[in-house]
């Protein structure tokens, strides 16, 4: 079984905003999902896919729903067959899309599955940038 190191970010951020990570081959692209959103202090509560060839809704993608047998985000990161140097994305929220660039830094062996790992966070982030503004308009109003 593999581990991988990778470096996430949003789209076009990718040196002023990213995590670097550890995940086991044996963790699922759902986990992976899972711990790309915490390392953000993302809510996790919209559909999303992986798409490996960086393109939104790309017939080369895992879907966290799929549909006609579509490949699905529950299958072993292992079972991908990343490669060093790879770029694939996360596509979250299909309302307001946003789009993590995932670039496989290191693969090597790992003895027994280990939990996911941060390395490093820098810089951050808002998913819900608007909704202050929100507040504070509807505080004015009260």
């Amino acid at each position: 079984m593999s581990r991988y190191t990778l470096k996430v970010y949003p789209a076009g951020q990718g040196r002023t905003t990213y995590r670097t990570m550890e995940i086991s081959g044996k963790d699922t692209l759902d986990r992976l999902c899972e711990f790309i959103l915490e390392s953000y202090d993302f809510i996790h509560e919209h559909l999303y896919e992986f798409c490996m060839d960086n393109r939104m809704y790309s017939e080369y993608s895992y879907q966290y729903d799929p549909e006609d047998g579509s490949p699905s985000t529950d299958i072993a990161i292992d079972e991908i067959k990343l490669v060093k140097g790879q770029n694939f994305s996360l596509h979250y929220d299909y309302g307001d899309d946003w789009m993590f660039t995932i670039h496989v830094q290191k693969i090597e062996e790992e003895s027994r599955k280990k939990p996911p790992t941060l390395l490093k966070a820098v810089g951050s982030v808002e998913q819900y940038p608007d909704w202050d503004e929100w507040d504070d308009e509807e505080d004015e109003d009260e």
